[in-house]
């Protein structure tokens, strides 16, 4: 044997001891007959962020007419998840065309294929002619569409829909300023119909507040929808490599501290300072909140971060918390379940320990760890009023 080969051995001995990355199996072996064979099919979840038609996701389908996709290896542990065709309004549906709740199973402990089945689609009924019913508005009657298309002159004049909720007393108090929260994906925000899986109640939420007659419990609220195509752009200021997606978070923050929220004071009864302006969202969402309150202190000086989506862009995050000034007068506050991923609470701890490591001091950081958390609306629709009073109601 050569004195290459035999300096070769050790090496190809710790290569064989490596274990190989456990990867799952995704496939469908029943789908509707209805099912257009040109259009692809998706899995979307909590390792997508809930993007229904994410690059890299798509199922392939097989000669026998199935569909599988095989997860990359970094998708692991327990997750829920949904089959799509492309968008929220085509994804899977039960046998009587109405949505099903998400799919939970755990990912990664070991090689596996796991097999699944498509009842239907929601915006199919037999025959795959005509779109299932609306869901029914359940908007409270103070709130009100803003527009359909306001203009994000920093994301080159894209337009999106805006809602405003005022509070039940704003029409009779002429002199009463308002404190001001700002939430994104504002589809999810007050309305069943616009909503994809569940709305976050924040009208119902504050309108019971004022009836109770409780302190500071009135507000006004603008929701700003998401841009389905472009929201992981628009909500992380930074690329994720994996998912080529994100990088403009900045200019979306820029369109909110320096367009919209101009705009909201001008032309409502506000109080525009940062103690009485908050900027809150979940998932991507609460991770351009936690960016848009350490960039701009001074405008939005109440922050919610709801299950925050830090992993999208976790280095750069963390990073750029170290670099920003210490935002003495600001509060945080954190809410996430601990099943909601492997890495949710870990990072969102981290960022908590770096604005106490900076100085903020611990009573203007809540951070909540409810054990049954989950990443999913109706989660962060029961969280919303404890955040809320914590952060605007004291």
């Amino acid at each position: 044997m050569s004195k290459f080969a035999k300096a070769a051995l050790p090496l190809l001995g710790a290569f064989l001891l490596v274990p190989a990355l456990a990867q799952t199996t995704l496939r469908l072996t029943a789908v509707p007959a209805a099912t257009p064979a040109d259009q692809p099919i998706y899995v979307s979840g909590t390792f997508t962020n809930w993007d229904p038609s994410a690059a890299g996701f798509a199922l392939a389908r097989q000669a026998d007419g199935s569909y599988q996709l095989t997860l990359p290896a970094t998708v692991s542990g327990a997750q829920e998840f949904k089959f799509t065709r492309g968008s929220w309004a085509t994804s899977e549906a039960d046998a009587s065309f109405q949505a099903v709740a998400n799919r939970r199973a755990e990912f990664g402990a070991s090689p596996a294929t796991l097999t699944f089945q498509v009842a239907s689609w929601q915006d199919q009924r037999p025959g795959g002619t005509a779109p299932a019913g609306p869901k029914p508005h359940t908007l409270a009657s103070n709130v009100h569409i803003l527009t359909d298309s306001f203009r994000l002159p920093q994301l080159g004049g894209r337009a999106r829909r805006v809602w405003l909720y005022l509070p039940p007393g704003y029409a009779a108090a002429r002199r009463k300023r308002y404190p001001v929260l700002y939430l994104q994906d504002g589809q999810n925000v007050f309305d069943e119909a616009t909503s994809f899986s569940g709305e976050w109640g924040v009208d119902e939420t504050l309108n019971q507040l004022a009836a109770a007659g409780e302190r500071n419990a009135e507000c006004i609220v603008v929701a700003i929808d998401n841009d389905g195509a472009h929201r992981l752009d628009e909500y992380s200021p930074w690329a994720n490599a994996e998912y080529k997606k994100g990088g403009e978070g900045d200019q979306y923050t820029n369109f909110l501290a320096l367009t919209l929220k101009p705009y909201i004071d001008a032309h409502y009864r506000t109080r525009p300072d940062a103690a009485h302006t908050a900027i809150a969202g979940a998932s991507m969402g609460g991770l351009i909140a936690l960016y848009a309150g350490l960039k701009y202190p001074m405008l939005f000086g109440r922050v919610g971060v709801f299950s925050p989506a830090i992993w999208f862009a976790k280095d750069s995050m963390l990073a750029y918390e170290r670099r920003r000034p210490v935002p003495l007068a600001s509060r945080f506050y954190f809410v996430a379940g601990p099943g909601e991923s492997e890495t949710m609470l870990p990072l969102m701890t981290e960022a908590r320990n770096g604005l106490l490591a900076k100085g903020v001091q611990p009573n203007h950081i809540e951070f909540k760890a409810p054990a049954d958390g989950k990443h999913a609306e109706w989660f962060w629709r029961r969280e919303f009023g404890p955040a809320y009073r914590w952060l605007l109601a004291e």
